[in-house]
C-alpha cells in the first residue's frame, strides 16, 4: 500500500508549478516608470505579454503593448531632439557672445576715435571748425558700413577728401563747376600726399575685415539655429526607442545601451548634421585667421585711433605744399577769373607740443593688451567649435551611456551582452552599412544642404575680406539679412547711394562663383 501512495504524491508534486517556472513575470517596475514619464496606466499589462505584436523592439516576453511603444518612440524622438536643440542653444549662445565682446570693443574703438577728432584737428582751426560735419560724416558712413550698409568705402573716402578740397578752395572758387574742376585734380596732384591712398586702403581692410568678422560669427549662429531645428528621420525614430526604452520593454531598465551601439545609432540619426563638418571647419578656420589679422600690423586700433591724425597729416601737407598745388591747379583749370579773389588760403596749422603726425602715432600699452586680449579669446573659443557637428552624436551618447562599466555587460539591441558591428564613420555616405539606422545616402537634407551653401558663401567673403576686397552681404542667406541679425540697427543703414555695391547682385562675377558652388556642392 505504500508503494501506490508514494507515486501519487510525486505525481501530485510534479503536476504543481513552482513559483519561479509557471509565474508570469509582473511589470510593476515598467508601470511606475511609465507613470513617471506622464502616461496613464490605461491598458498597460500587470504581467508580461507576449511580443509578437511588436516593431520597434525586439519580439518576445514583454510589457509593452503597440501603443506603449508608440508612445515611448515619440518620447525618445522628443528627448533627442531637445537634447540637440539644447546643444545648438549653447553654440548659438557662444557666437552671440562673441558677436557682443567684438562688436562692443570694435564700436568702443571707433567711438574713441572719434572723439579725439577734435583734440587732433583743432589746430587747423577755420578748416577744422567750419567743416566739423564732413568729419562727422566720415565717421557716420564707416560706423554705417560696419553695421552692414552697403556703402561703397573706397567711393567714400575718396568723396571726403575731394570734399575737404573743394572746402580748401571755396572761398576763391568763383562757380561749382571750377570747384569741380579743383576736387578732380585730386588724383593726379595729390594735394594731400600719400596719405588719402595710404588711409584708404588701411582703412577699408580694416573694416572690411571687421565687418565679415561679425557677419560671420551671426551666419554662423544661424546655421546651427536652423540646423538644430531639422526633425529627425522615422527611421532614426525606431532606432532611437530600441536604444532607449526597448530595455524597460524587456524587463532591463538597469542595462544601460552599449557605447558603440549608442554610436551607430547617434551617427546614423545625425548623419545629414555631420556633412557640415568640412564646410563648418572650413569657416571657423577663417574666421580664425580674420581674428589674428586684427593684430597683424598695421593693427585694428592703430588703424581707427590714426585716422584723426592722418587727416591732420594730410591738410599739414596741403598747407606746406599749397603754393604748387595752386599752381597746378591753374594751369588745368584756369585763374579762379573774378576780382578780388585770389590763392585759397589755410589756415597755419598750430601744432601743439606733445602732438602726433600718423608716421609718429604709438598706440598706448592699454589699448595694445586690450587687442591683444580680444583677438587670444576669440581664437581659443572659435577653435573650440571646430569639431562641432561631428562630436554631437558623442556628446549625445554620453548622456545615454552614462555609468555603462562593461562592454559585455550593456544594452545591445536585443539583450544584454557585448555589441559586435564596428562603429561606422561621420556623414551620409559612410551609412551605407549601418546596421541599426536604414538611411538612402542618395537623398541628403535640403534643408542642412542649404545651409552648406550658406558656409561656403560666408567662407568664400571672408577670404575675400582678408585680402581687402570689398565685399557685400545683402544675400549671405534667404533669411539673415531681415531676420533682426543687428547689423543694421533702426533703420539706420540706408545712407547707401546708387551704385555703390563692391558688385552688382546680377554680377556675372556673383554668378559664376554661386554656380561652382553648387557643382561643388552637388559633387561633394
Amino acid at each position: 500500500m505504500r508503494l501506490p501512495v508514494l507515486m501519487c504524491a510525486a505525481v501530485c508534486l510534479c503536476a504543481a508549478p513552482g513559483p519561479a517556472a509557471g509565474a508570469d513575470r509582473s511589470c510593476a517596475d515598467l508601470r511606475q516608470f511609465y507613470t513617471g514619464k506622464g502616461f496613464t496606466l490605461a491598458g498597460v499589462p500587470q504581467t508580461e505579454i507576449s511580443g509578437e505584436h511588436l516593431r520597434m523592439c525586439p519580439q518576445g516576453p514583454t510589457c509593452c503593448t503597440s501603443t506603449m511603444e508608440e508612445n515611448l518612440a515619440g518620447l525618445s524622438t522628443q528627448e533627442t531632439e531637445g537634447l540637440i536643440r539644447e546643444a545648438g542653444r549653447s553654440l548659438q549662445a557662444a557666437f552671440n557672445a562673441l558677436h557682443r565682446s567684438f562688436d562692443t570693443y570694435f564700436t568702443e574703438l571707433h567711438a574713441s576715435s572719434e572723439r579725439s577728432l577734435q583734440e587732433a584737428l583743432s589746430p587747423l582751426g577755420p578748416l577744422y571748425s567750419q567743416n566739423t560735419r564732413l568729419y562727422g560724416d566720415l565717421y557716420a558712413d564707416l560706423r554705417q558700413y560696419y553695421r552692414g550698409s552697403a556703402l561703397n568705402l573706397d567711393e567714400n573716402l575718396s568723396d571726403f577728401w575731394s570734399r575737404l578740397l573743394e572746402r580748401t578752395f571755396k572761398a576763391s572758387a568763383p562757380t561749382d563747376d571750377y570747384l569741380e574742376c579743383v576736387a578732380k585734380q585730386q588724383e593726379t596732384l595729390r594735394p594731400f600726399g600719400d596719405v588719402p591712398r595710404d588711409m584708404k586702403a588701411k582703412v577699408i581692410r580694416a573694416f572690411v575685415t571687421a565687418r565679415s568678422f561679425v557677419q560671420g560669427l551671426l551666419v554662423s549662429a544661424e546655421v546651427v539655429r536652423k540646423v538644430s531645428q531639422v526633425s529627425l528621420s522615422p527611421e532614426c525614430v525606431k532606432a532611437l526607442m530600441k536604444l532607449v526604452y526597448c530595455p524597460h520593454c524587456r524587463g532591463l531598465a538597469s542595462v544601460k545601451p552599449c557605447p558603440n551601439y549608442c554610436a551607430n545609432v547617434m551617427k546614423g540619426c545625425l548623419a545629414n548634421q555631420a556633412d557640415l563638418d568640412p564646410e563648418w571647419q572650413n569657416l571657423i578656420d577663417v574666421m580664425m585667421q580674420v581674428a589674428s589679422s586684427f593684430s597683424t600690423a598695421p593693427s585694428l586700433d592703430v588703424v581707427l585711433d590714426s585716422i584723426p591724425a592722418r587727416i591732420y597729416e594730410a591738410v599739414h601737407f596741403l598747407q606746406d605744399n599749397m603754393d604748387t598745388f595752386t599752381a597746378k591747379v591753374y594751369q588745368t583749370c584756369g585763374p579762379p577769373g573774378e576780382p578780388g579773389t585770389g590763392s585759397p588760403t589755410v589756415h597755419e596749422p598750430r601744432r601743439k607740443s606733445g602732438s602726433l603726425t600718423a608716421s609718429e602715432y604709438k598706440p598706448s600699452p592699454t589699448a595694445g593688451l586690450r587687442l591683444e586680449m580680444q583677438v587670444s579669446d576669440l581664437y581659443s573659443k572659435l577653435r573650440e567649435m571646430r569639431l562641432y557637428w561631428i562630436q554631437l552624436p558623442v556628446a549625445l551618447c554620453s548622456k545615454v551611456v552614462a555609468g555603462v562599466n562593461s562592454q559585455d555587460k550593456c544594452w545591445n539591441g536585443i539583450t544584454k551582452a557585448r555589441y559586435l558591428p564596428e562603429v561606422m564613420g561621420d556623414g551620409l555616405a559612410n551609412q551605407i552599412n549601418n546596421p541599426e539606422v536604414e538611411l538612402d545616402i542618395t537623398k541628403p537634407d535640403m534643408t542642412i544642404r542649404q545651409q552648406i551653401m550658406q558656409l561656403k558663401i560666408m567662407s568664400n567673403r571672408l577670404k575675400n575680406a582678408l585680402e581687402g576686397n570689398d565685399v557685400d552681404f545683402q544675400d549671405a542667406s534667404d533669411d539673415i539679412s531681415g531676420s533682426g541679425s543687428g547689423m543694421c540697427v533702426g533703420g539706420q543703414c540706408p545712407r547707401s547711394r546708387p551704385g555703390l555695391y563692391a558688385y552688382s547682385p546680377d554680377n556675372n562675377r556673383q554668378k559664376q562663383t554661386i554656380f561652382f558652388i553648387l557643382l561643388n556642392l552637388n559633387m561633394s
